[in-house]
């Protein structure tokens, strides 16, 4: 990497990114220690954090931000350290995912555990700070710097622009499925909301060895995608007001990929058997819906959250995208076209994962 070279990329400045308004421009990047690694950025999944983000949805934002967290690209500059821990050299394809920092310290209960995304000093791949002071920026952009830690190497069998998505949107399902046992101790699987998250919930579930994958969406009008992803029952709750209870007690594990505060949640947990698992991963600008806690009580079923994943997890879900050939649905977009690309994916036109395509990167790969 030339020395000279200006991370440039594109900059919101205020709530009104969201709606297109970001702008082509210089930022500085984290100071580059021997454990970080620079990537020239080929593809960048566009994901729904980006543009909770770009609204300033969960919280103030740091402005001007640059978002982006599914990154992939070229290694062009690699510290010693960094090559030293993961093996990486300087030419290598890799990708950067939604974290990109936590202490790594040894006394850690998290970060030892190859828990990172729990590190109570976790750093997010972009509108985060790292230690140094300095400001972390994502790959709607020619280049990044990340923590070596953090960046992973790209199997050769897969597509960097089917790769791209996966490293926040797939690794967000794979890993509730993977731990909570789906194709072992969970046969029976619902995937609640068919859209970026959804669909790599289905191919996931399908290809870890689930039995029985249900899709719940409230209209049927994804159905027949559903059923080409995995799906093998198709549930549309606002076209059925007895789904509930004909699906009761039919599912070992639920992923809710949905962000909405007016989701029937106690119906969900009703398809439930005993002893089932509810995970949330979709992260709605408010508030879950109540529930009655006799939802819980009576068949002893467990609620609880899911946060992207480890590095480790992330080369593991890799590698089974490779050996079990998944292709996620996606929709190349130039780089150039970010700002509209954010408009369509704001407004739900995504089928089912946007990626950007940056144009001028030296690579034969397109």
């Amino acid at each position: 990497m030339a020395s000279e070279s200006k991370f440039v990329g594109w900059l919101a400045y205020d709530e009104s990114g969201a709606d297109g308004n970001m702008k082509w421009g210089e930022f500085e990047p984290k100071t580059f220690t021997e454990d970080d690694v620079d990537i020239e950025i080929t593809h960048c999944g566009i994901c729904g954090s980006d543009i909770h983000t770009l609204r300033s949805g969960w919280g103030p934002t740091m402005y001007p931000c640059v978002v982006g967290h599914e990154i992939v690209g070229k290694a062009v500059r690699v510290g010693s350290k960094a090559q030293q821990e993961r093996g990486i050299k300087v030419g290598d394809r890799v990708g950067v995912g939604a974290q990109s920092g936590s202490c790594l310290k040894p006394e850690c209960a998290m970060c030892s555990a190859g828990e990172e995304p729990r590190c109570l000093h976790r750093v997010d791949t972009y509108n985060s700070t790292y230690p140094d002071g300095s400001r972390s920026y994502g790959g709607y952009a020619n280049y990044n710097r990340s923590p070596g830690h953090f960046v992973v190497k790209i199997p050769d069998e897969l597509d960097s622009a089917d790769v791209a998505p996966m490293l926040c949107g797939g690794i967000t399902v794979y890993s509730p499925l993977k731990k909570n046992g789906c194709g072992t101790t969970a046969k029976t699987i619902g995937i609640v909301g068919i859209g970026g998250l959804g669909h790599f919930g289905l191919l996931f579930a399908k290809a870890l060895g689930a039995e029985k994958i249900t899709a719940i969406s409230r209209t049927s009008s994804k159905k027949a995608d559903a059923e080409k992803m995995g799906a093998d029952v198709f549930i549309a709750t606002n076209e059925d007001n007895n789904w509930a209870e004909k699906h009761s007690n039919s599912l070992d594990l639920i992923i809710s990929t949905v962000s909405s505060s007016d989701m029937p949640l106690s119906g969900y947990v009703q398809l439930l058997k005993p002893n089932g698992r509810f995970v949330q991963v979709g992260a709605p600008e408010d508030f879950l819906p109540g529930f009655s806690a006799f939802s819980l009580i009576v068949h002893g079923v467990n609620i609880s959250g899911s946060l992207i994943g480890s590095p480790s997890e992330i080369e593991e879900m890799l590698q089974l995208a490779a050996a079990k050939r998944i292709k996620p649905w996606i929709q190349k977009i130039p780089m150039k076209s970010a700002n509209r690309a954010v408009v369509d994916m704001k407004h739900g036109k995504a089928r089912y994962r946007y990626t950007l395509v940056n144009d001028n990167a030296t690579t034969d790969e397109a």
